[in-house]
């Protein structure tokens, strides 16, 4: 009897240790797992302040807007600052975890998008790197217009075929880079008559004249209907200049079209006389088109976020990101709605000049 009560305090003591291991193996296992829940990449992007430039400045120690072979007068006093929002996560090469998601989820001035909303399935930082870097030069180029432009400066301006679709009509028949002269005899001044002569053609065959390696070539193509229920040449258009003079945007690591506007301003700043800012601190985001349209651009709370922190007073938004600025404005930061480049000088130099700009308009 008593060897039979020995013999179960022995198997109780064995299952208790089986017990105790077994509890020890899933606490690790727990914590493994915990572990690579919070370290694991997730496909999301987030979207935080970047660095406020000045325009007007310097960068690395040299002038970042130049001009050669016109007069010109560098800025001195105040900044015009270019505004920029860093992305971390959503590629193959660039990835955050769940840890850093949940943390700038609860981070205001942060915002975390999934990441297909962001990039296309697959693409490369060298690939977005280099598409945001073409998009910054075309950008540099239509700002230079836009200033001029505004100025009253006469160039040379002229639509070129960027790229053209295996399966777009003009495939086989119109090359990159071709300038277009005329469109079914049509001068080709900006891209409004050849939508024009599309429109009113309904799909006739018709004939392009184009500059090519120098020379000129009339070529004959049939337009296609579109998605949208309009007919298209088949290409993919871009604005190519020639300007009386040259200037020069010189700014490293920061891409994409947004800062247009700014530029533009920084432009004619160093065109004119005077200090347009009036020694002021400017801030802004925005596209900018050869005619001096701004248009809507992305991450515009981080924008104002990162250009108050560097020490802006005003803001310049475009008019159609207003939706996006509403709320989101630092405190001590004036914004001012502007949906052209003369809207945006004009509330500038009202400012720089020493008036009341309280009455210009906001979004709301």
């Amino acid at each position: 009897m008593s060897h039979e009560i020995v013999k179960t305090a022995e198997q109780s003591g064995t299952v208790r240790d089986r017990r105790i291991t077994m509890m020890m193996v899933s606490g690790v296992i727990a914590v493994i797992l915990a572990v690579a829940a919070v370290t694991l990449p997730v496909p999301y992007v987030v979207e935080s302040p970047g660095p406020a430039i000045n325009t007007i400045g310097k960068f690395n120690g040299h002038p970042i807007i130049t001009v050669s072979g016109h007069e010109s007068f560098p800025a001195t006093e105040g900044s015009l600052d270019l505004t920029t929002v860093h992305l971390s996560g959503g590629l193959p090469d660039s990835q955050i975890n769940f840890f850093e998601a949940f943390t700038s989820w609860l981070t205001p001035s942060h915002t975390v998008y999934p990441a297909e909303m962001i990039y296309a399935p697959g693409v490369s930082q060298e690939a977005v790197n280099s598409e945001n870097s073409a998009a910054m030069t075309g950008s540099q180029e239509n700002a230079t217009a836009a200033a001029l432009k505004a100025l009253g400066i006469g160039f040379e301006s002229n639509l070129a075929v960027a790229s053209i679709p295996e399966d777009g009509a003009a495939a086989g028949i119109l090359k990159p880079d071709d300038v277009l002269l005329t469109v079914a005899a049509k001068p080709v001044t900006d891209l409004s008559v050849i939508q024009t002569v599309l429109a009113e053609g309904k799909g006739a065959a018709l004939d392009v004249e184009v500059l090519r390696d120098g020379a000129q070539k009339t070529l004959t193509l049939t337009p296609r209907l579109g998605s949208e229920g309009k007919y298209l040449l088949g290409v993919s258009l871009q604005n190519t200049f020639k300007f009386p003079f040259d200037v020069k945007i010189s700014l490293e690591n920061i891409g994409g079209p947004s800062a247009g506007m700014i530029f533009a301003l920084g432009i004619m700043d160093n065109l004119t006389e005077g200090e347009l800012t009036g020694g002021k601190a400017f801030a802004g985001t925005g596209t900018i088109d050869p005619e001096g349209s701004v248009g809507a651009i992305g991450g515009i709370a981080q924008k104002m976020i990162g250009a108050r922190e560097n020490g802006a007073d005003y803001f310049l938004a475009p008019g159609a990101n207003c939706a996006d600025v509403v709320d989101h404005i630092p405190k001590g930061l004036q914004v001012i709605k502007v949906d052209t480049l003369t809207e945006a000088y004009d509330a500038v130099s009202l400012i720089g000049s020493g008036k009341d700009g309280s009455a210009l308009p906001t979004c709301r």
